[in-house]
């Protein structure tokens, strides 16, 4: 498993779980060296685990546990251990069903939300996405990460969530950076369509579109990592390697406070429109 931010209560666990295997293995009065001879592994891989830097497997902890004699550990320390990869999860450990699978297990956390906040200097927010834009992206992502190509029904699947756009109390809000408008997905005509589409969702009393103009001064808040806030419950953080998801109230309000400094650089109603009909114009 990937490290990581430092700062993530994902990265704490890992800490405390390497922490916890370091105190076993000095009550059975065993050096690192010692311990990894005995399960077999290279020397450092002892010292990797205990300082976090590399994430033991069940059969790791298990063996740990067994020349340690601490097989009552066992338990608590699979437990923890199952708690840290539910942090964090690999982008391949997601979609290893296919992006039809990982779009649908996050539908019952949309269904539930009503606050979503998101954030995205990188590409459009899925909840105002077109399908067109949307089966683009997914498409390039499983040519990239080598999946089975079940981007139409992905696509519809993510689709079908846009109804929370018009039903019930759901409130969106929206930030993202104007360069996000100038990165053409899918084509010209696919991403004018999109810009076209963001014009439209804007308008709706569920949705509140930010856009933060290139050339503002920065020395607030400057680009961030993409991220969605769901409610108070829990932020989502999209990483190059996986998917972090945060839960500790503290981390939360770091996000919400992030998310607080962004917005207040960005543009509204009219302004935001006007950098929107620039960008369909640079399409030409």
């Amino acid at each position: 498993m990937p490290i990581p931010p430092s700062s993530s209560s994902a990265w704490q666990a890992r800490q405390a779980l390497g922490a916890r295997l370091g105190e076993i293995r000095k009550e059975a009065d065993l050096t690192g060296r010692a311990l990894a001879l005995l399960c077999g592994w290279h020397e450092s891989k002892v010292s990797r685990i205990e300082h976090a830097r590399t994430a033991p497997s069940a059969d790791d902890i298990r063996l740990w546990c067994q020349h340690c004699h601490a097989g009552g550990e066992v338990g608590d320390l699979l437990a923890s251990l199952r708690s840290v990869e539910d942090m964090f999860i690999e982008w391949r450990r997601m979609e290893q069903a296919g992006l039809k699978h990982a779009q649908k297990a996050v539908l019952p956390l949309w269904e539930r939300t009503k606050v979503f906040r998101a954030y995205s200097s990188w590409l459009i927010p899925g909840a105002v996405q077109t399908v067109a834009y949307t089966t683009a992206i997914l498409r390039a992502i499983a040519a990239r990460r080598n999946l089975p190509d079940d981007t139409e029904e992905a696509a519809a699947v993510r689709a079908d969530r846009l109804r929370l756009l018009r039903e019930g109390d759901h409130k969106f809000s929206i930030v993202i950076e104007e360069s996000v408008l100038r990165t053409v997905i899918g084509g010209a005509d696919v991403m004018a369509g999109q810009l076209g589409h963001l014009i439209t969702v804007a308008s709706l009393p569920s949705v509140s579109l930010s856009i933060i103009p290139m050339g503002v001064d920065r020395d607030v808040r400057w680009p961030a990592e993409d991220f969605w806030i769901f409610d108070q419950a829990q932020v989502n953080v999209e990483l190059i390697s996986g998917w972090l998801t945060l839960t500790q109230p503290r981390e939360i309000a770091m996000y919400g406070q992030a998310f607080n400094d962004l917005t207040d650089l960005a543009a509204r109603g009219a302004q935001a429109r006007a950098l929107i009909t620039k960008a369909i114009d640079a399409l030409g």
